[in-house]
């Protein structure tokens, strides 16, 4: 055992004495030391139920004969990081919740590790960190927030997060009062759990069951329902058995399970976010995966559900129409179903049993909602690396768009246009210095992609960033231009006025300039170095681009 090194031999009775300190017993010593990696934070709604979570899986370790060590990651709430200068934290936790856990496993010479994660940055730290290590392990998250209820005379409506930063916006513009926000406010998010629609914590915790670390039930049990306790139980359990099979990481993440994760990402209609998280868990398990890839996967996958933000439907409806497993069943021809999972069975062996319970919240391939995935990877002059929209929350009219550029150099000043209404129909806005170094921290906004949903502007006016967005966004928002202006890529070279043109179907996203015209505009420009300090300003130097996962340099 990996934990032979802190417990056996003569050598080792400082060891032992440390860990009798912590009521270790001789015949403890004999069994394997398993990790239990929780992100509980009492600021963060998604998380604050994670320390009962984190019990049952304890018990379930103990119970299979193990022996359980509860360490704790950091966390960030997006949502209330959102707006203010802690949105610039987000992405980078991503790093370090990755290097604490590598150095707390590796400290400590843990023989299997259970992940309690829940939220945007926390599972893709962790699940980089699994595979980083190569540690026999487990995921269980602490499942989806149900959607909050508001009553509309006799009716009562489903609503969760993303309606309130909408709402915001028809406050803004009239056409809706103050009283009504402050109503729906109280009752969109009722209680702890991830977000409720397929935002990026609920996407990566679906697609952690299609990669194979997670067992089924683990994106869609709603956090507060007694299954999901009962799935922690079963996750310490199984551990054991991971870690006696020795079924490692690296042995389950490769280029087809990155394939599978992305074909189910497509066919939810996921967040944008999956694009850089998949790519760095590529990269750390050593998998080549260009960008190209995502293309060829969407042209083949298609979109089967229709959840918030993009429909009406929210991830407790998807639990109850049969998971994901409901959803691989129905992509089955497309899967790569010899995959292993933690959970002792192939991908093909646990499809095989799943049913789909409702066929409007998971459709069928020849019923489907677009024959192509929900995700793009859009390419051109300004994004010669890349750019990525979610397709399948754009209006049908803004599929391919052509208007003059609105340049703003940062999301505050694009925000403060569409506030003041001075923004004008067919418009292209582009906001940049927001990418991974430029940010620093390539913030979400969904700030101002809510204010133009929330009073229909998202129908009539694009968005085009380095930085990224939430999975709470709808409309012809595109993400992730890479390179970045702050590495004087082509969208540093853009004014007001360029036509801008974009056709999601094609794949492609262009500025009406010659490529001499770009490198003139380039030329001469200074290094952008952003204003900060500290970690941010770590951060910074030794930040990658969004076209490579936005990772660490090596």
């Amino acid at each position: 055992m990996l934990s032979d090194v802190i417990k056996k031999g003569v050598g080792r009775a400082p060891h032992r004495s440390l860990l009798h300190a912590l009521g270790v017993s001789n015949g403890d010593m004999e069994k394997p030391f398993i990790g239990i990696v929780n992100s509980f934070a009492e600021i963060v709604p998604g998380h604050k139920h994670l320390n009962r979570l984190a019990a049952s899986v304890k018990d379930g370790v103990k119970k299979a004969g193990g022996v359980p060590f509860e360490f704790n990651t950091i966390a960030v709430c997006d949502g209330i990081a959102m707006n203010h200068p802690g949105m610039k934290y987000s992405l980078p936790s991503r790093e370090l919740i990755c290097d604490s856990v590598e150095i707390m496993a590796r400290a400590h010479a843990f023989d299997g590790l259970v992940f309690i994660p829940n939220c945007d940055k926390v599972i893709p730290g962790m699940l980089m960190a699994a595979v980083r290590l190569d540690i026999p392990c487990i995921f269980i998250s602490g499942g989806p927030m149900l959607a909050g209820k508001l009553n509309r005379g006799k009716e009562k409506i489903s609503v969760d997060l993303s309606n309130v930063f909408e709402a915001v916006g028809k406050v803004n513009r009239g056409e809706m009062s103050a009283e009504d926000l402050a109503l729906l406010e109280k009752e969109a998010c009722p209680g702890c759990g991830s977000c409720a629609g397929m935002f990026t914590a609920n996407t990566m915790n679906c697609i952690t069951e299609a990669l194979g670390l997670a067992m089924p039930g683990n994106g869609t049990i709603p956090a507060v329902d007694a299954r999901r306790g009962e799935l922690g139980l079963q996750a310490g359990r199984r551990v054991m058995s991971v870690v006696k099979e020795d079924l490692r990481p690296r042995s389950i993440i490769n280029k087809q399970a990155i394939n599978n994760a992305f074909m189910v990402d497509m066919a939810l209609g996921g967040s944008t976010n999956s694009v850089l998280h998949l790519l760095a868990l590529a990269r750390e398990a050593g998998v080549d995966y260009p960008l190209e890839n995502i293309n060829e996967i969407s042209e083949v996958t298609p979109c089967l559900c229709k959840l918030r933000p993009a429909g009406d439907y929210h991830i407790e409806d998807l639990d109850r129409a049969g998971g994901i497993p409901a959803v691989m069943k129905n992509l089955k021809d497309l899967l790569f179903t010899d995959q292993l999972s933690v959970n002792g069975q192939n991908i093909g062996e646990i499809i095989q049993h799943a049913e789909v319970l409702d066929s409007e919240v998971i459709r069928t391939p020849e019923n489907a909602h677009a024959s192509k995935g929900g995700l793009a990877i859009l390419f051109g002059n300004i994004a010669p690396e890349g750019a990525v929209v979610k397709r399948s929350a754009v209006a049908p009219e803004m599929m391919r768009h052509r208007g003059p550029a609105r340049v703003f150099d940062s999301e505050e000043q694009a925000t403060q246009a569409i506030i003041d209404d001075n923004i004008k129909s067919g418009e292209v806005l582009i906001i940049r210095f927001e990418g991974p170094k430029g940010g620093p921290g390539m913030r979400e906004m969904l700030t101002p992609t809510s204010l133009l949903s929330g009073t229909g502007r998202d129908k009539d006016v694009a968005l085009i960033t380095d930085g990224r967005f939430s999975g709470a966004t709808r409309g012809a928002a595109i993400g992730h231009v890479s390179p970045e202006a702050a590495g004087n890529g082509p969208i540093r070279a853009v004014r007001d006025g360029d036509f801008i043109t974009i056709d999601i179907s094609r794949y492609s996203i262009n500025a009406e300039l010659e490529d001499e015209e770009i490198q003139n505009r380039l030329k001469g420009l200074a290094e952008y170095i952003p204003d900060t300090s500290g970690f941010l300003r770590r951060y910074a130097r030794n930040v990658t681009s969004a076209s490579t996962g936005a990772v660490y340099k090596e």
